[in-house]
């Protein structure tokens, strides 16, 4: 599958978890649901992946993480928060520039409608 095949499923299972459990729950919460529906559709997922940082061609382990990447190729953002800002997706985007992944979902549980809470975020690489 391709990125935006991963994005179109990816935002179903969302959607899923959401519908089930509404807005108002912890991060953690969302991220362990949307993550075992995510291996149950028999998606390569990483939680909590590590993200390195080279700063002067030395690596640097400063503690980043992505909340989960699925296929080695969408990098997942979560948040439960009263409104996503500019800072949410500064962070996304950060995470695909160190990866140099080209797609990422920035997805906000704690909306009334999840369509609401989801943005795509590219990477022009």
């Amino acid at each position: 599958m391709n990125e935006n095949e991963l994005a179109n499923k990816i935002i179903g299972l969302a959607i899923e978890v959401h519908k089930t459990l509404g807005p108002g729950l912890l991060e953690t919460t969302y991220k362990e649901c949307l993550f075992y529906l995510l291996k149950k559709e028999g998606l390569y997922s990483e939680k909590e992946k590590p993200m390195p940082l080279v700063f002067h061609e030395v690596k640097l382990e400063c503690g980043y993480r992505i909340d989960i990447l699925v296929e080695n190729k969408v990098v997942i953002e979560l948040k439960s928060v009263d409104r996503l800002n500019d800072v949410h997706l500064s962070q996304t985007l950060t995470y695909l520039k160190l990866g140099e992944y080209k797609l990422g979902l920035l997805i906000n549980f704690n909306v009334a409608r999840l369509k609401e809470g989801i943005k795509r975020v590219v990477n022009g690489l």
